[in-house]
């Protein structure tokens, strides 16, 4: 029975084929993502990040595993989080095109057409590659320490010897004191 927005009802056959509809554009959209990787004429990132939101609305599993995957974890992560993506992955997924549709239109320099459609079809997925938003640069946790103090020149001039460093305090509150002190109470 439809809910009052349209929507089939939690648990309903209808929405136990909606899920599984989802589920298996995923799947389709994650195939044409991984075959992207190697296929230059199919873009990588929208095909994976397609299949991420489709998992999300078809199978909390297999958005967990998209989410926790090694590769590309890491590229859904950042779109859910900043809706931008990695500057290293726009760069390598740029190089990468360009040196198989430059080669590959190289090689087919004998039918100029399909050379010409191979430029072409790189332009517009660089064009809509870099028209898409960068994430922000996070700040690594040891950037925010001090840098270390520099070695001296060979033009600057000695520092003074450091002097040495007083013994410690004891580590509990109630232990007597070792260090040897002069008391002037005793003269």
């Amino acid at each position: 029975m439809p809910q009052e927005n349209g929507w089939p009802s939690r648990g309903s056959p209808a929405h136990r084929t909606i899920r599984a509809l989802w589920v298996i554009l995923g799947a389709i959209s994650l195939i044409l993502g991984i075959i992207g990787i190697f296929l230059p004429l199919l873009p990588t990132t929208p095909f994976i990040l397609l299949a991420a939101a489709c998992f999300a609305r078809g199978s909390e599993r297999f958005h967990t595993w998209m989410l926790s995957h090694p590769r590309f974890g890491p590229l859904v992560r950042d779109w859910q989080t900043y809706r931008a993506i990695p500057l290293r992955a726009k760069i390598l997924a740029l190089s990468m095109m360009w040196v198989s549709m430059g080669t590959t239109a190289w090689l087919l320099r004998e039918r100029p057409l399909a050379s010409l459609a191979l430029v072409a079809c790189a332009l517009c997925v660089s064009i809509w590659m870099v028209r898409l938003p960068t994430r922000p640069v996070a700040r690594h946790p040891s950037a925010s320490r001090p840098a270390a103090p520099a070695a001296p020149s060979a033009h600057s001039a000695p520092s003074a010897p450091s002097a040495p460093s007083a013994p410690s305090a004891p580590s509990t509150p109630s232990a007597p004191a070792t260090t040897a002190s002069h008391d002037d109470s005793r003269a």
